[in-house]
């Protein structure tokens, strides 16, 4: 049975499901969810992540622990940790530049990686056996270590399961999933309201139909790590396509061989995720006494030496070889790719100031 008819089964046997639930089982369940059964990235699968693009992502971002960990005073251990990390390529990229730029930090650092899926973390075991530093691999954050924390996560939100609300008859109400007697399924609006204080501003001028989309599983996550960071010292570098102010809209997608398809056609098959509300993210930061940063990609990895970087791995180099590095400059930072859709956000401690926080914040 496919997972689309175990769906279909468990809507004709409890009613309708939310997005959020949709989500969860098209990405995770066990037997045939996308994360669990499939190789999404990269050009053979269905999206490419900026550290798939260039090596260039992973050695600026590199740059950027190093620089966060001397903000925080060059504690003699601390823990550097990436969440969702993929294939294992941005701590690869990562790890052979800080081993490069300042020994001392490696060996300062014990280097968890966070997954959940099996089969990604086997991957990245391949990926990074070369690396003489221990590496250990865990299913969830440490909270309960005293050790000051270095993280970086790319396009980890987007995949958190999100809830939606349609505006229906005067009222915003979850939007639902059920399936009609050719095991065709449809959104509904449901009964299940919403806070009002939830919403963004005007929402009572919003037309009938207008989508809002909120995830307590990001915010939850989000408030996790900053409590950590808090409570131990740390910085956080989180790197996602979205939004840095709240507002309406339906950005629930779905990808297969880098081709948006029907959300609904086939769980499992495709990669299903919405947008990151990044103003939401902050607002949870902010709650547990952190301070944020927000910009776009392409703006930090420019301030970063974006330029020069490519400069250099590209000079002595044959004519293809430059062209190449130039592309991948346009598809990392230019503003009509990746640079404007990708947001940033920097968290860390009261004490500690660090990159991008001599810049403009929250910039669109």
């Amino acid at each position: 049975m496919s997972l689309k008819q175990r769906i279909v089964r468990q809507i004709r046997l409890n009613g309708p499901i939310s997005v959020a639930d949709y989500m969860a089982l098209c990405l995770f369940d066990p037997k045939d969810g996308y994360y669990t059964t499939r190789e999404p990235f990269g050009a053979e699968g269905d999206f490419i992540t900026a550290p798939e693009v260039s090596q260039m992502f992973g050695e600026l971002l590199g740059a950027w622990c190093i620089n966060a960990w001397q903000e925080m005073g060059s504690p003699s251990s601390f823990v550097l940790c990436e969440m969702g990390p993929g294939r294992g390529t941005l701590m690869d990229d990562l790890l052979r530049t800080v081993a490069r730029l300042s020994p001392a930090f490696c060996a300062a650092a014990r280097i968890h990686m966070v997954e959940l899926s099996d089969r990604l973390a086997e991957l990245q075991r391949r990926k990074l056996a070369h690396h003489p530093l221990a590496i250990e691999w865990r299913t969830q954050l440490d909270t309960t270590s005293r050790l000051p924390l270095i993280l970086v996560a790319n396009e980890l939100f987007d995949a958190i399961p999100t809830r939606q609300y349609v505006k229906h008859r005067g009222h915003f109400v979850e939007r639902l999933l059920v399936a009609d007697d050719d095991d065709r399924l449809h959104f509904i609006a449901g009964t299940g309201t919403l806070d009002a204080g939830l919403l963004p501003a005007g929402h009572a001028l919003a037309a009938e139909g207008t989508i809002f989309e909120i995830s307590p599983q990001r915010v939850a996550l989000m408030r996790e790590i900053a409590s950590r960071i808090g409570r131990s010292r740390g910085a956080a570098l989180l790197v996602d396509y979205g939004h840095l102010q709240a507002g309406f809209g339906d950005t629930l997608q779905a990808l297969r061989s880098h081709d948006h398809v029907d959300v609904l056609d086939t769980p499992g098959e495709a990669d299903v995720t919405t947008h990151v509300d990044f103003h939401a993210l902050v607002q949870a930061a902010n709650a547990e006494q952190c301070r944020t940063a927000t910009m776009t990609q392409g703006d930090f990895l420019l301030a970063m030496g974006l330029l020069d970087r490519a400069g250099a791995l590209g000079r002595d180099k044959s004519t293809d070889y430059q062209e190449q590095i130039r592309a991948d400059v346009e598809r990392l930072a230019g503003p009509d790719q990746m640079g404007h859709l990708f947001k940033l956000l920097c968290v860390t401690d009261a004490a500690t100031t660090t990159f991008p926080f001599n810049l403009a914040r929250d910039r669109n």
